[in-house]
C-alpha cells in the first residue's frame, strides 16, 4: 500500500481549517500532520514536519501565504503548495507562483474539490482555479505547467549556464536550481539539456535577445 499524502494545513480561521481537515482525511490516502493559523508558524512546521503538500491561505496575519511560501520553497523546495484565496485577480496569481506555489485556489468556490487539487500537486502537476485569470507565463500550449521563476531559469538554460551560475545570477540556492531544472523536465517530459533548449527556442518558451 503507497504512503499517504502528507498534508499541512494553513488559515488563520479554525472552523476553516476544520473544516478542509475533514474535507481531506474523509479520503484513505491523505493524511493532514500538521495545522498552522500564521505563516510565521507555516514556516516552521513545514520545515519541521516537511509535508508533501501544504494548503495556505493567502491572507494571513504575521506573515502573508505568498511571503510564507516564498521563505519554504527557499529551504524545502521540493514542497507542494497550493494557494488558496478569495481572489481571483491575475497579479496575486503571479504573485503565488512566482513566490513558488504550484496551485491557486478560490476558497470559496462552490465546486471547490480539494482532495483532487491536493492530489494533483502531489503528482507534481500545476494546479488553476478555472475562475482565476491565467498569467501570460502561462499561457503558451506546453509552456502551461511552467511557474515564471521556470521560466526565468529556461531562460538562463538555454543561455548556456550552469546550475551554479544561474544560482548566482537570481540569488538562489544551487540546490533550489537544480530542483527548478528537474522540474521544468518533468513537467515537459524532456530529459537532455540539449533538446530541452532546442523545444524551448521552437515552442517560444524563451525570448531570445
Amino acid at each position: 500500500m503507497p504512503p499517504k499524502i502528507t498534508v499541512l494545513l494553513v488559515d488563520d480561521h479554525a472552523l476553516v481549517r476544520r473544516g478542509f481537515r475533514r474535507m481531506l482525511e474523509d479520503d484513505p490516502d491523505l493524511s493532514v500532520v500538521g495545522e498552522a493559523s500564521d505563516g510565521k508558524e507555516a514556516v516552521r512546521l513545514a520545515l519541521e514536519l516537511r509535508p508533501k503538500v501544504i494548503v495556505m491561505d493567502c491572507a494571513m496575519p504575521e506573515l502573508s501565504g505568498i511571503d510564507a511560501a516564498r521563505q519554504i520553497v527557499s529551504k524545502f523546495p521540493e514542497a507542494g503548495i497550493l494557494m488558496l484565496s478569495m481572489h481571483s485577480e491575475e497579479t496575486l496569481v503571479s504573485q503565488a507562483l512566482e513566490a513558488g506555489a504550484h496551485g491557486y485556489v478560490l476558497k470559496n468556490a462552490l465546486d471547490l474539490d480539494l482532495v483532487s487539487a491536493v492530489k494533483s500537486i502531489a503528482a507534481g502537476m500545476t494546479v488553476l482555479d478555472p475562475q482565476v485569470s491565467r498569467p501570460d507565463t502561462l499561457r503558451g500550449e506546453r509552456g502551461g505547467g511552467l511557474t515564471p521563476r521556470e521560466l526565468e531559469i529556461l531562460k538562463h538554460i538555454v543561455a548556456g549556464k550552469s546550475n551554479k551560475e544561474i544560482a548566482a545570477d537570481l540569488s538562489l540556492s544551487v540546490n533550489t536550481v537544480a530542483v527548478h531544472r528537474a522540474n521544468i523536465m518533468d513537467t515537459l517530459g524532456i530529459h537532455k539539456t540539449a533538446e530541452l533548449v532546442v523545444y524551448a527556442i521552437r515552442n517560444g518558451l524563451v525570448n531570445l535577445p
